[in-house]
């Protein structure tokens, strides 16, 4: 027969999952509903009349790709890489800290998705993103579970701009590495050899010439 502080024990275990449980299913919910109340964009569509829209609230199934050559940009544009020597770093909350050469990154599985970029009341650039998944980069460095956040940066030097994101934007590849755009490899001023694509996420958030990844456990 249980105690009666065995029986508030078990109750408070349980209790407690319970609440983790509709906390879970909650944010799910969450999540859903924020993807059924997006506005579609028609085909067509002026991308100058999309400058003051938040990209989280926008579904742009239907947009057209913008050229290239019509692509406008922001922050540094002429950063220097030689590829002779550059590596892209993956360290942090991992196992195997790696670091890997461009030849190596143009040889891994590859993603290509359409993901709109908005510079606030300045700029939009809609274009068709080829490259690679963040986590195949940190499964190679044996990301641990316990992970909740990655921090990007880039470039490397005095211009260098930080940026992090939830562990759950990069399983889903929301926030991806790209070397290419429209077909073409990425240009310098666009952040060669790597930059951050991330959709729902303004453009100051899209860190060009990318060239360490970092791992992160943060504390709640």
């Amino acid at each position: 027969m249980k105690t009666r502080r065995q029986f508030i024990k078990f109750s408070v275990k349980f209790l407690s999952g319970l609440g983790m449980f509709f906390g879970t299913i909650g944010a799910w919910l969450e999540k859903v509903y924020a993807q059924t109340k997006r506005i579609l964009v028609p085909k067509g569509t002026d991308l100058s009349t999309l400058r003051s829209e938040n990209p989280a609230t926008l579904d742009t199934r239907n947009l057209d790709v913008r050229p290239l050559k019509e692509f406008e940009t922001m922050g540094q544009t002429d950063h220097e890489v030689d590829l002779k020597s550059w590596r892209l770093s993956i360290d942090g909350n991992v196992a195997a800290p790696a670091r890997l050469s461009y030849s190596r990154i143009l040889e891994l599985p590859s993603i290509e998705r359409k993901v709109l970029m908005i510079c606030p009341g300045v700029f939009t650039n809609h274009g068709k993103w080829k490259g690679i998944s963040l986590m195949t980069v940190l499964n190679l460095a044996g990301m641990k579970a316990d992970t909740t956040h990655i921090v990007v940066s880039g470039p490397l030097g005095s211009y260098e701009k930080v940026e992090k994101f939830p562990i759950a934007d990069i399983r889903s590849d929301k926030v991806f590495l790209a070397y290419q755009v429209n077909g073409q490899r990425l240009p310098q001023k666009h952040g060669f050899p790597l930059r951050i694509v991330a959709e729902d996420y303004y453009g100051d958030d899209w860190v060009k010439y990318v060239y360490t990844i970092e791992a992160i456990k943060q504390l709640e």
